[in-house]
């Protein structure tokens, strides 16, 4: 699976326990990648996991919540999430994202 055409991903809810992420994942062996849709009002809840994230915002606006500190997040902006570290988001304006996160366990995003 080294070349993938992402139209050809079939779209889910990834992480529905928290969020309401919705979008098309690339799972590899050690990290898996996903482009994501919010609308505005939506978001995940404060949570945490073992794995290391990069979540990096194409359009929109997200208010993210990191270890306490909370930012607006525009275009071309990211947000570095440790281990274990409680984090969440709010939609502020419909958004697309893209969310790296390190395979724990043999799960990425469908924790």
């Amino acid at each position: 699976m080294p070349f993938i055409d992402l139209d050809e991903v079939c779209e889910e809810f990834v992480t529905p326990k928290h969020s309401t992420a919705f979008g098309r994942l690339v799972t590899g062996e050690q990290v898996e990648l996903g482009v994501l849709r919010y609308k505005k009002g939506e978001g995940a809840e404060p949570h945490q996991h073992p794995h290391e994230q990069i979540f990096l915002v194409l359009s929109g606006v997200v208010r993210a919540t990191l270890g306490g500190e909370v930012r607006d997040l525009h275009k071309g902006q990211v947000m570095h999430v440790p281990p274990n570290l409680l984090h969440g988001i709010r939609i502020l304006e419909d958004a697309e994202v893209i969310s790296a996160k390190g395979i724990v366990d043999g799960v990425g995003h469908r924790i």
